[in-house]
């Protein structure tokens, strides 16, 4: 998916970028906090957190994008408001999942609501895992619990949406002259100006320049490093070329 996109970025600013990937998302954290990537596309509270600890500054995200959270119930369970699930175990996919996790617990911290969080690893399992009737209620975002097996989602009921927040960050390391910066987010504005497709290769409508502050409602949440869950550097090791 990504490489016709990188190829014509590499073209536009005569630099080669190569694709990197991880074995899964806690590796991924600590690469960031280690500043392993130039150029990197983070979660939300990845940037927050990463913008200050290792040096990432955004110069793009997607356009006519707000990430949400939603939060499902059984489809036969009686959901008046979010004081319903007072006391209750809510499954998330993980504790640094942006949409589904994190928007979704502060939601709950912000109401008052107290809680048991229980970690499922993945939306479907969370989605297997409230249908089954394990747990009161479960964290999700829309793409994901449209893309559930149908037969799951019959028995699922959305009970809340949480606001929208600045999308995942387009983000380049401080390592990489401002120069380059600058000509990787003009590029990016070109690309998605002049070929479309690439960006709707890559799953996205199109790109506007960004700024750190756009990510101030983000960090309006609040919420504790520690919460996060977000991996740190030495939590895991990256894996060299």
């Amino acid at each position: 998916m990504w490489g016709p996109f990188l190829a014509e970025l590499s073209a536009q600013t005569g630099v080669t970028f190569r694709f990197r990937t991880t074995i899964d998302i806690p590796t991924f954290e600590a690469c960031l906090a280690s500043g392993a990537f130039d150029v990197a596309y983070m979660n939300p509270m990845h940037y927050a957190i990463f913008s200050s600890e290792a040096s990432y500054t955004a110069i793009a995200h997607q356009s006519e994008k707000r990430l949400k959270g939603v939060l499902v119930a059984r489809a036969d369970a009686s959901f008046e408001d979010l004081e319903s699930l007072e006391g209750g175990t809510v499954a998330f996919p993980s504790p640094g999942a942006f949409g589904a996790s994190i928007l979704n617990r502060a939601l709950l911290v912000e109401n008052g609501v107290a809680f048991d969080p229980a970690y499922d690893k993945s939306h479907d399992s969370v989605y297997r895992a409230v249908a089954a009737g394990l747990m009161v209620a479960g964290g999700g975002v829309t793409r994901t619990f449209n893309s559930a097996d149908p037969e799951i989602r019959a028995q699922l009921q959305i009970i809340h949406e949480t606001p929208g927040y600045t999308p995942h960050a387009i983000a380049v390391h401080g390592g990489v002259e401002p120069e380059l910066r600058d000509d990787i987010q003009n590029a990016l504005m070109t690309i998605a100006e002049v070929q479309p497709t690439l960006v709707k290769g890559i799953g996205m409508k199109g790109f506007v320049t960004a700024g750190d502050g756009d990510w101030d409602d983000v960090r309006s949440l609040q919420m504790s490093r520690d919460d996060t869950g977000i991996s740190r550097k030495g939590d895991a090791v990256y894996p060299s070329d």
